[in-house]
């Protein structure tokens, strides 16, 4: 059974894939440009500030990757839907 997520649920997953998009595009620049002393402070930034939301995201909505890569709360969590790919 899918509940209702509130709307920051929405704007907090939709800023992670906005900040992942950016990684890999930098990471697709940074293959052929690997001595872009710039692309890679930005690389590092947009790297940190993905994994810092991912956590506040996690702490208040609950796991967004299976498989040993998040946390769940008690009681177990995955249960819990919508899962992060099915919005």
């Amino acid at each position: 059974m899918s509940k209702t997520m509130p709307p920051e649920y929405y704007r907090m997953l939709e800023e992670i894939q906005a900040i992942d998009f950016v990684i890999v595009e930098l990471n697709l620049y940074l293959d052929t440009h690997p001595n872009d002393f710039e692309a890679i402070k930005q690389f590092n930034d947009f790297t940190e500030k993905s994994m810092k939301l991912k956590i506040q995201f996690e702490k208040k909505f609950g796991p967004l990757m299976n498989f040993g890569k998040s946390f769940s709360n008690y009681p177990f969590n995955w249960m819990d839907t919508p899962w992060p790919w099915q919005v």
